[in-house]
């Protein structure tokens, strides 16, 4: 039976790694794609949670399978931000190089993998990550892109680099604020109070 609620499938998960998690990292990540596979919600979930589980034990090499995952079995934005503000954000924030090799998703013909650019890079920000690429760059490239998920994804970025990089992102967005795309601007703006929206943007 599968479980129908995410708690309740994350409950599994937590329940049956210990019985996988001493697996080599190759048999380990071929367990999950054997999951992702079946393209079923909650196996698909399992197999995120897996992932993220085994964080301590990412090589270089991570980032190829978990490309390859997000090519193949990333097709929507819930998908997408499992992923990415998981497991893939923890490679990122390990391997802070690898950031370089995100901005190829930016033209994908996937919005999934588009908004992936932006999501993946919520970890290393949250954790003050200095080495990643600059999260600017990644909204510049994904400024105008047409689908509106992805205008959600780079504005939810801006966000979260706001509370860290505050002047930085207030400048960035006075900057774009007329040429950037509404759905992305409120976003980015989102936790500023009613006071500062009015003294940087007049709002």
């Amino acid at each position: 039976m599968s479980p129908k609620t995410t708690p309740k499938v994350r409950a599994v998960s937590k329940k049956h790694y210990p019985h996988v998690k001493d697996l080599p990292l190759d048999k380990f990540f071929e367990l999950c794609e054997a999951f992702l596979e079946e393209r079923r919600w909650d196996l698909s979930l399992i197999a995120y949670d897996f992932a993220y589980r085994k964080r301590k034990h990412y090589r270089l090499d991570t980032y190829d399978v978990f490309e390859s995952w997000l090519y193949k079995y990333v097709n929507d934005w819930g998908d997408c931000d499992d992923f990415t503000t998981h497991a893939f954000g923890y490679l990122i924030h390990d391997f802070p190089e690898l950031s370089q090799r995100i901005i190829s998703w930016t033209k994908h013909e996937k919005f999934a993998v588009r908004r992936a650019a932006a999501t993946v890079l919520i970890i290393p920000i949250k954790k003050q990550n200095e080495s990643i690429i600059s999260p600017f760059v990644i909204s510049d490239l994904l400024m105008h892109d047409h689908h509106y998920l992805v205008l959600k994804g780079y504005g939810w970025m801006l966000k979260i680099y706001l509370s860290t990089h505050f002047d930085d992102v207030i400048e960035y967005l006075k900057r774009h604020e007329i040429a950037m795309p509404r759905i992305s601007f409120r976003y980015a703006i989102e936790k500023l109070n009613q006071e500062e929206k009015k003294k940087y943007f007049n709002l």
